[in-house]
């Protein structure tokens, strides 16, 4: 065989090779990402589904079915109970703070400032640090002694994590403090995309700096805030890092969140089953209010 013909045979090999790949369908390329996941994710999460069920303690294979029994019982937990309570004041009040904060940031950010680019990563950097090492340093900010930390600074006596009053609050602040940079780069990145042009048209026609925010700027920030307010709001309800590592639920249950109470059911009192229902319920009522956000804001995105 010549080396021309050698070379011929090989480019036919690897065109039909090609041709092959061509045809296969478009799922197959995808098939071991997909497994994978299935493997991680999926049958992990439907383990837990049928744990919920059982009356599992998380040793051995002993285990019997109980039908609807963990979820009575979560009816009637009143730790439970007010545990959703906290988690949907800790929501409400994050996802307002922090999207507020974050578009007075990225606000800032956006003007023609010669320190902006510093600015954007001083207030993006605690985004970045872990949210156990941000809870420990808010506790030393949080010291009730009245000549350290905030209490020092601001001449107060309060017991921000020990008051059963303040506690919740406190970790609300706790956790603006970290991600309002992370809402920041998101409206900021919708900033970028504003044209110039509307904004000088706006000018031309005698619009002031509220009212081209209002008619121009904020029209236009819509798919940034539907991105903020659900990554903001899954967050708050699946709350635990800053709250076991600042307060551990306390003082009493005045910061338990459900995810505290899966933890201590699942790890401290042995009730695996028990803790997956609850896991099931939090996640059930995750993805509902995730659906009724995303509806409501995709179709503010269509009207604005």
């Amino acid at each position: 065989m010549t080396p021309l013909t050698a070379f011929r045979a090989r480019a036919a090999r690897v065109a039909g090779r090609r041709r092959v790949s061509a045809d296969a369908p478009p799922w197959l390329f995808a098939a071991p990402a997909l497994l994978v996941y299935a493997l991680v994710v999926l049958y992990p999460a439907a383990s837990g589904v049928v744990y919920a069920f059982t009356d599992w303690s998380g040793i051995g294979q002993d285990m019997s079915f109980v039908g609807l029994a963990n979820f009575r019982t979560l009816l009637g937990d009143e730790q439970a109970l007010g545990s959703i309570g906290n988690t949907l004041l800790l929501t409400v009040a994050v996802v307002f703070v922090q999207n507020a904060v974050g578009l007075l940031l990225a606000l800032g950010v956006h003007a023609k400032l010669k320190s902006r680019a510093l600015l954007r990563v001083i207030f993006f950097a605690p985004v970045v640090v872990s949210p156990v090492m941000v809870a420990f340093l808010w506790k030393y900010i949080y010291n009730p002694d009245p000549t350290a930390g905030l209490n020092g600074l601001l001449g107060l006596r309060v017991d921000w994590l020990g008051d059963p009053s303040v506690a919740l609050w406190s970790i609300a602040g706790m956790v603006v403090w970290q991600y309002a940079g992370y809402s920041m780069v998101i409206f900021l990145a919708g900033l970028e995309g504003v044209p110039k042009e509307l904004h000088e048209a706006a000018m031309i026609d005698g619009a002031g700096t509220w009212q081209r925010f209002r008619y121009v700027t904020w029209p236009l920030l819509a798919p940034a805030v539907t991105i903020n307010l659900m990554l903001s709001t899954i967050g708050g309800l699946k709350l635990f890092d800053q709250v076991f590592a600042a307060t551990n639920g306390g003082p009493g249950y005045a910061t338990e969140t459900l995810s505290t109470v899966l933890y201590k059911q699942a790890f401290v009192f042995g009730k695996f089953g028990y803790s997956t229902a609850i896991a099931l319920v939090l996640a059930l009522f995750v993805a509902a209010v995730s659906l009724v956000q995303v509806y409501y804001l995709r179709n503010r995105e269509v009207t604005v």
